[in-house]
Formats: structure tokens, sequence, C-alpha cells
């Protein structure tokens, strides 16, 4: 079947009018506004109901204006330390040794521009069984760009800061209890006209055959939005899809005419400064980014305690048992994270992470926590 994109343009007027269409949807819906809790300190059970019916809720206004300058300036200086201008570069776009090889994992990941990576291969554990639409890119593009940086609490003091967020923490605490624990960190980038896809996919891995099985076994992810994000460069979602187990994505793209514009699917329309989650378990992904807007997203995840316990690690982690020495120490990175918040925002309400409760002093932010705790510390990732 010829790809109806290959004769229009991808920048088509049909593509624009997917698009709007799909906003039109995805507002329509009525999961998103600010962090709301009651009177008793529980989250809104409106954004719970919301949530649990759809598989996702845009928060709105999380992160104020002096906060996104921050951590966008520590993003360009990051993102300019990435190897120049391909992948496997020694050097920078300014010729200086680029970032990386002194991590124990290199946090670089890059691929052509307007690319899918991951579409139709068994990268990533074949959880991306269709290869999306790949427009060509400007011929003066670089070979390689990032699309995503791993790691990021020990590279970017903002973002550990946005991490320990009280009420980003409070909503994982509702959702999964207060033993939850973290996943990994990482940016997403889609530079504008150059930013590659992320094909249509579900995060989770390892329970689905799982007895006690639901709809929330697999976590969460919490998307910050330092530009904002639109329907030409966000995160799409195929509503409901959490609550259906495996779903067989290539059979619904078959369904669809061959078509990955999936009639039904909404996309996460955020300002800057705005927080998503979404399920794990809802099917996801992203376009390529031709648009002339910028998307860089904070992005980290949070798992139930019993989600974890015992597992053997997939992706991030992968291989890795998660015992519960193994769960602890990479669970320090929240009160350390607390603490660093603390002090940049001393007047903000500070958030208390159960486990770690009256531990508060072997978790302050200064120059021998952060080593002890943030060094190469997704080697303990928690990947399921």
């Amino acid at each position: 079947m010829v790809d109806p994109r290959q004769e229009s343009g991808w920048d088509s007027s049909a593509f624009k009018e997917y698009c709007a269409e799909g906003e039109t949807r995805a507002l329509e819906l009525g999961n998103r506004g600010p962090i709301q809790f009651t009177s008793d300190g529980l989250l809104d059970p409106n954004i719970i109901r919301a949530y649990e019916r759809f598989g996702f809720y845009v928060f709105e206004n999380v992160i104020g204006e002096d906060e996104l300058g921050e951590c966008r300036s520590e993003v360009d200086e990051l993102l300019a330390r990435a190897p120049w201008p391909h992948r496997d570069s020694k050097v920078d776009r300014r010729g200086r040794p680029a970032l990386g090889p002194e991590f124990a994992i290199n946090p670089w990941v890059m691929t052509k521009p307007l690319s899918d990576p991951l579409g139709g291969t068994s990268e990533n554990n074949g959880r991306h069984p269709v290869k999306m639409f790949e427009p060509e890119p400007q011929v003066d593009s670089p070979a390689h760009v990032p699309y995503l940086v791993a790691g990021c609490l020990q590279l970017l003091p903002s973002f550990l800061r946005i991490f320990g967020h009280p009420h980003i923490l409070r909503v994982a605490e509702a959702i999964n209890g207060a033993d939850f624990t973290p996943f990994t960190e990482v940016l997403f980038v889609k530079e504008p006209e150059i930013g590659p896809s992320v094909s249509w996919h579900q995060d989770g891995q390892i329970h689905w055959d799982n007895p006690q099985w639901d709809p929330n076994i697999h976590g969460y992810n919490v998307q910050v939005q330092l530009y904002g994000s639109t329907p030409a460069n966000g995160v799409w979602v195929l509503p409901g899809t959490h609550r259906e187990g495996k779903v067989d994505i290539a059979a619904r793209v078959l369904e669809n005419n061959d078509s990955d514009w999936f009639e039904d699917a909404v996309p996460l329309v955020c300002k800057p400064g705005d927080a998503f989650i979404t399920n794990r378990q809802t099917v996801h992904g992203s376009f390529p980014n031709t648009s002339k807007d910028r998307r860089i997203t904070v992005n980290f995840g949070f798992h139930r305690y019993s989600s974890v316990i015992g597992q053997t690690g997939k992706l991030s982690g992968e291989g890795n048992l998660y015992t519960e020495e193994y769960i602890r120490q990479r669970c320090r990175c929240i009160p350390l994270a607390v603490d660093a918040r603390a002090q940049r925002f001393p007047n903000e309400e500070r958030y208390s992470y159960q486990p770690f409760a009256g531990l508060e002093e072997e978790h302050r932010y200064h120059s021998d926590t952060i080593r002890d705790i943030l060094t190469d510390y997704n080697l303990r990732d928690l990947g399921i």
C-alpha cells in the first residue's frame, strides 16, 4: 500500500487537519487542570477518576517561569556537549571533548533526524512493532541528533529539583502508595524540523500475565514540558488502552487501513510548565517533529513497590534482580531531590517520603551526598 504521506508530503493539509481534530478531541475529555488536593490532603478524586478512565491526565502550571528558565539554560548547556555531527564523534559542536565516556552508561541516545529508530525492530524488547513514516531531513542536517538523554539526575540539578516537587510526589503517593519507587529519569529531545519519532507502543514489559494484573501494575510516567507540546511535536495516546491488557498494535494499524494516524488518538497538548502523567500500559507514541516548535521533556516515572520487588529488570536495569536493598539504594534519590528542592525553594512545602522518614540528615543535598547517591545511579534503574 502506498503511504499517502509520501504522495502529499508530511506537512500537508491532511496532517494539519488530523492534528487539529486530535486537539479538539483531547480538550473535550476534561482530564486536565491544576494538581488539586482535598481538605484532608488527598488527591482530588475527580483527577483519580479521570486518570483511571483515560490513562493520562494533564496537570497545568506545575512549574513556574523562573524554574523553567533555569532548567532550559542547563539543558542547553548539556545538549551543547553532545557528540557532533554524528554519535561516534569524540567532540561536541564547539570542538570540546563530548560528554559521555566518563559515565558507566553513556547518556546520549542519538539517531538520524526525523527517523523512527525503534519501530519494527527488536530493540526495547520489541515493544515498537510498527515503523512510522520517515520524512527526508534537510541536506544540511547532522548525521545524528540526540532524542533521549539518560541519567539526568546526575547531569542537571534543575531536573533533580523538579523530580523533588512536592505536588508531583504527592500524586505518586496517591496512585502508587507511600512506598512508591522511581523508574528512570531522562530528557526527551524533539528539536524543530529534525526531531525523531517514537512509534506506537506500551511501556509495560513483565506483568502482562501476572494473576494479580490490573491497569496500574506497570506504573506511570511524568512528563514536564519546558517549552510546551503541540500535536505536531508531542505525545499522542489511545485513551483507555491501559485497561485492555497487551494490545496488538500491528493489528490495530492494519485495521486502520495500514495507517498510524488513529482516529481515536489524542495529543497531549501542553503549555510550558505543564506536566502530564501517562499510564505505562497506555498505547502512545509521537510523530517526527517537522514543525518549527521545540519540545524538551523532563521525563521520569514511578512504580508500586509491590510491582518491582523480586522482579528481574527489563529495559532500564536489564537483568538486575530487584532485591529490597537494590530498591532502597535506588530510592535514595527521592529524599535527596526533596532536600535539593527545599534548599532552592525554602518557602515551599516539603514532601516527606515515608520509606526514609527520619533519615533526612543523611540525605542533605551537598557535594558528598551528590557523589555517593547520584554517581552512575541509573545502573540501578527499575525497568519493568
